[in-house]
């Protein structure tokens, strides 16, 4: 049977990187998004407000997904707005669909903050869980907006009898622009600005998040797993933590980041010192330098989100994750952390100019196709540069 996916959130770094790899493993493939990303041609756009059920009615009129996957959301002022917009995003996209029939698997993307509380209590002392965390932890005694998702998909697939799947990274790290959650993006601009004021590039967490252990989720695993969970028998009505699968310490990365962009790493000190307010005046500074090096994107709101990364290195506790789960159940695929880290700033130096390009004598080619990798090493042969392909679109 042919297998058609609708993803909700396609312009996201989650759905971005999901259509990529549900493309190329042959699926007929919609996203769905307020302002749906046209640079996949594969890809077919579906623009709509989740939030009007007319609208998302309309839109969807002939499409017959067999599967759904849910990873956006939008911030709001307070939980309990949040509680109410997001749930009712998620309960409108399954009341347009549920007429069809045609819906098979739903999964649903949240996050650490199912263990970790919501915004407004996020790492709270009272409310904070044993690492590492563990699918059967229970739900917080809090208001908190994925729960609210949650119990959305289990109504909807007791009324239509499709089988779902909640999945939770810790932060994901990957390629997109102008999205609310990236911590990588944020870091490489960040590091570029330091390079180019001679500034040091400065811990912005806490002790406990710079001596403890970590680990993130590269937005190329996650999309594995979504299509793992989705069509895998026993991973049907299940929740998954999903992360690489290494651990590491900030103390180190943070070290090896600054290498990688020439600056002076300066560790924890003594207290905090947010990056929100190290970034608070560099609008005018990036601006500065996307035009000295002809870069994509001048407006720094678009490609940094301090405040988030803020959230994640200023917890009180180290947060890592455990995945024996799905191991049990057979997904084996892992990540090397700074290789997330490493191939994604490559990929902003080389490929799309949203950082300033390093100096480097060898070149990173993110290409499926190896005929590609040759054509691009003869084009830049000329500048001395070798070419090393890399796997970022299989």
């Amino acid at each position: 049977m042919k297998k058609i996916a609708l993803i909700v959130g396609s312009s996201g770094i989650i759905g971005s990187n999901l259509a990529a790899e549900l493309i190329s493993s042959r699926w007929e493939t919609y996203g769905l998004a307020r302002n749906p990303n046209t640079e996949n041609s594969d890809l077919k756009p579906i623009a709509a407000d989740l939030l009007d059920l007319e609208n998302l009615k309309l839109a969807l009129k002939g499409v017959r997904p067999t599967h759904v996957y849910i990873t956006t959301w939008m911030r709001n002022e307070t939980e309990k707005e949040n509680i109410r917009v997001n749930g009712l995003m998620v309960r409108n996209i399954l009341d347009a669909l549920s007429a069809n029939g045609s819906v098979e698997h739903v999964a649903l993307v949240t996050g650490l903050k199912h263990y970790l509380g919501p915004f407004e209590a996020y790492a709270k002392e009272g409310f904070l869980p044993e690492t590492p965390l563990r699918e059967e932890h229970p739900r917080l005694d809090l208001e908190n907006f994925y729960y609210a998702q949650e119990d959305e998909v289990y109504a909807a697939a007791k009324r239509d009898g499709f089988t779902w799947s909640i999945h939770r990274p810790h932060t994901v790290i990957g390629k997109v622009v102008g999205n609310a959650m990236n911590m990588g993006t944020t870091l490489a601009v960040y590091a570029s600005i330091c390079k180019e004021q001679g500034r040091p590039f400065i811990w912005p967490g806490s002790a406990a998040q710079w001596n403890g252990l970590s680990d993130v989720t590269d937005a190329r695993l996650l999309a594995q797993h979504l299509i793992w969970a989705s069509t895998t028998d026993a991973a049907r009505n299940e929740a998954f933590n999903v992360v690489n699968g290494d651990v590491f310490r900030w103390s180190r990365l943070w070290k090896r980041i600054a290498d990688y962009f020439g600056v002076e790493a300066v560790g924890y000190g003594t207290h905090i010192e947010p990056l929100e307010r190290e970034m608070a005046n560099d609008a005018g500074t990036w601006h500065k330098i996307a035009d000295k090096y002809k870069l994509k994107e001048n407006q720094l709101s678009r490609v940094a989100t301090a405040w988030h990364t803020d959230l994640d290195l200023g917890r009180p506790i180290e947060v890592m994750t455990n995945m024996s789960k799905s191991r049990k159940l057979g997904f084996l695929v892992y990540q090397d952390t700074e290789d997330t880290f490493y191939e994604l700033f490559d990929f902003y130096n080389y490929r799309c100019k949203k950082i300033p390009a390093k100096q480097n004598r060898w070149m990173e080619v993110y290409s499926a196709s190896t005929k590609d990798c040759i054509n691009y090493a003869r084009m830049v042969s000329s500048q001395r540069i070798q070419v090393r392909c890399s796997p970022y679109f299989r």
